[in-house]
C-alpha cells in the first residue's frame, strides 16, 4: 500500500478524515473520490472506530462548504460571476426558486463529477437559508460518509485485499495526478478571478 501512504500518509490518522474533507470543501483544493477513500481505508483499517471516520469527514466537509458559502454571500451575484459562469449560475437560481434549501442540500450526497464547490457558492451568493441548507447539507454527507464505513467495517479484509492491489494502486496514481492537475488550475482561476476588475451593475 505504498503509493497510498506516500499519497496521504499524513492523513492516515483520526484528524485525517477533518482535514482532508475540509480542503476538498474549499474552492482550490480538487481531490474526487478522496474523502470517500480515506474514509473507507480507514474504517476498513480500523473497524472498531468505523464509526468516527463518517463524523469528522462529516464536519470536516461542513467546516470548508461553510467558509465557501460565506465567501459566495460576502462576493454576492455580482462576485458570483468571477467564479460561475453565468449558465450554471441561472441554472442554480432557478433550482433554489423551485426547490428551496432542502433540496439544494440534497447535493451533498451527489459524487464527483457534479461540482459541489461552485454549487455551495452559489447558494451563499443567493443566500439559501444557510440553517436549513447546513443541517440538510450536514445529513446528507454523513449517510454519505456512514454508508460507505458500514460497508468497509463489514466487508474490512476484502476491501484492504482490494486496496492494496496492483490495479488500485495504479489508480491512486491516476487520482492523484489528477487531482495535482486539478488543484492547479482551481488555484489559477481562483487567482486570475480576484484579480478581474469587479463587474458593475446598471
Amino acid at each position: 500500500m505504498g503509493l497510498f501512504h506516500a499519497a496521504f500518509g499524513y492523513f492516515l490518522s483520526w484528524w485525517g478524515a477533518y482535514v482532508l474533507a475540509l480542503l476538498d470543501a474549499t474552492m482550490v483544493v480538487f481531490l474526487p473520490f478522496g474523502v470517500d477513500a480515506l474514509v473507507i481505508y480507514l474504517s476498513a483499517r480500523n473497524g472498531m472506530l468505523f464509526w468516527m471516520y463518517p463524523l469528522l469527514a462529516t464536519a470536516g466537509s461542513l467546516t470548508g462548504a461553510a467558509v465557501t458559502y460565506w465567501i459566495g454571500k460576502k462576493g454576492g451575484e455580482i462576485g458570483l460571476q468571477r467564479f460561475v459562469s453565468p449558465r450554471r449560475l441561472e441554472r442554480v437560481r432557478s433550482r433554489v426558486q423551485r426547490q428551496g434549501a432542502v433540496a439544494m442540500a440534497f447535493a451533498a450526497l451527489l459524487p464527483p463529477p457534479f461540482p459541489l464547490t461552485p454549487f455551495v457558492l452559489t447558494c451563499g451568493a443567493l443566500e439559501v437559508d444557510r440553517w436549513i441548507f447546513f443541517s440538510t447539507f450536514a445529513l446528507m454527507r454523513l449517510i454519505r460518509f456512514g454508508s460507505e464505513a458500514a460497508l468497509a467495517r463489514i466487508y474490512g479484509r476484502g476491501v484492504l485485499r482490494m486496496l492494496e492491489s496492483e490495479l488500485f494502486q495504479a489508480i491512486i496514481v491516476a487520482f492523484i495526478v489528477v487531482a495535482v492537475i486539478g488543484t492547479i488550475v482551481s488555484a489559477v482561476m481562483v487567482w486570475r478571478s480576484t484579480r478581474q476588475p469587479r463587474l458593475r451593475t446598471a
